[in-house]
């Protein structure tokens, strides 16, 4: 089982989307709009200064969709190439694989190992942060 994601412009989610039904795969997404970012295509922030969104389909699937969907995403990337257009993919570890070690429960602290410092020493009221200290303005 792999998880693959693409993250690319929206300009161009609707030739991914297509790319795909013409592989048959990633018929099952989940599909996060509106995501702003830096990547090495530049700042997509949705904003005056950068208007550009991305937008991330994320598609669980077995290896063989995971191929099919590189090569829909490959095709995409070769029509357009400056869109920023990136495809990530994770493997799941395959079902005969041991099982990854767990590390032991630290145990539970006893009640009579807690120290606590002795009434009263510590003050009723604490000390302004520095950014909250009064400014002298005659130094300003």
């Amino acid at each position: 089982m792999f998880r693959v994601e693409i993250v690319a412009n929206h300009s161009v989610e609707e030739n991914i989307l297509e790319a795909l039904v013409k592989e048959n795969a990633g018929k099952f997404y989940t599909k996060f709009p509106g995501i702003f970012g830096v990547g090495s295509a530049g700042p997509r922030m949705g904003d005056a200064v950068w208007p550009e969104e991305n937008f991330v389909l994320v598609i669980w699937c077995e290896e063989e969709e995971a191929h099919a969907i590189k090569r829909a995403v490959a095709a995409v990337k070769k029509k357009f190439p400056g869109e920023g257009i990136k495809l990530f993919g994770l493997s799941l570890l395959p079902e005969e694989a041991p099982p990854l070690p767990v590390p032991p429960h630290p145990e539970e602290p006893q009640p009579d190992t807690v120290s606590l410092p002795p009434e009263g020493a510590l003050p009723d009221t604490v000390p302004p942060h520095p950014a909250e200290a009064p400014v002298d303005t005659d130094k300003v």
